[in-house]
């Protein structure tokens, strides 16, 4: 269950499972259980519904020849969206006065933020994001992390995986903790990414663990049914 402006992160190592969850809401992947977005059935009402969300993903791939602005531009005809919004989004991600700039001649940090700017264009509630920061500096990390949050703190919900503890401790409101395509721990990250021991176990045990505390708030061994349900509820008008 994923609230309306809740920050949510998938939390694990490589190929715990993050990357799949995000394929499976965006209808890439075929899953049992359940994936519904405000009422909506992912699998049976999915173009309806996935115009509520908008994504960026871990590798990014751009015409490098186009400018930013015809970058936007394209995308926004493929959206169905209205191009005067393209001015408004790219100050929003920090972009404004780099319209005529070739993608390719972008740093990594303006090209996130143009992957960034494009999953806005339609200025969707719902935020899905695969390793944002993955490829980024620190300083542009730090400011990538500053933008997601400032959305964040205007009612985006973000679901973002990661497994860089500083990030999910900044930007998460609530953590799933994954290995082998389970949830073997959920909480505040404040608890759940404090206690080594919570890690270590949820690594020694992916096949599950008879749900308990922790002793600082954090359970593990939740969410552990043969069927996985992951709804994302969200008020669209």
């Amino acid at each position: 269950q994923v609230n309306a402006g809740e920050s949510l992160a998938l939390w694990g190592v490589n190929g715990a499972g993050k990357t799949t969850v995000l394929k499976c809401i965006l209808g890439l992947l075929d899953c049992e259980g359940e994936l519904r977005l405000n009422g909506y059935d992912l699998r049976r009402d999915g173009r309806t519904a996935r115009r509520f969300l908008g994504y960026v993903p871990q590798e990014l791939a751009f015409y490098n020849d186009l400018n930013v602005a015809d970058t936007c531009r394209f995308y926004a005809r493929l959206k169905g969206v209205d191009p005067a919004r393209i001015p408004a989004v790219l100050a929003q991600v920090g972009l404004e006065g780099q319209e005529r700039k070739e993608v390719g001649a972008l740093s990594g940090g303006m090209k996130q933020r143009l992957a960034l700017a494009l999953a806005l264009l339609g200025d969707p509630p719902v935020l899905l994001l695969d390793e944002p920061t993955s490829n980024l500096d620190l300083t542009a990390r730090d400011d990538f992390i500053a933008l997601l949050a400032r959305l964040r703190d205007a009612g985006k919900t973000l679901l973002f995986t990661s497994h860089h503890r500083d990030e999910v401790e900044r930007l998460a409101d609530r953590v799933l903790v994954l290995a082998e395509g389970r949830v073997v721990a959920e909480g505040a990250p404040a608890t759940v990414l404090q206690g080594a021991p919570v890690m270590a176990e949820a690594r020694r045990h992916p096949e599950g663990l008879a749900p308990r505390s922790n002793g600082s708030g954090a359970r593990v061994g939740v969410g552990l049914p043969a069927t996985v349900t992951f709804s994302l509820e969200e008020p669209i008008p």
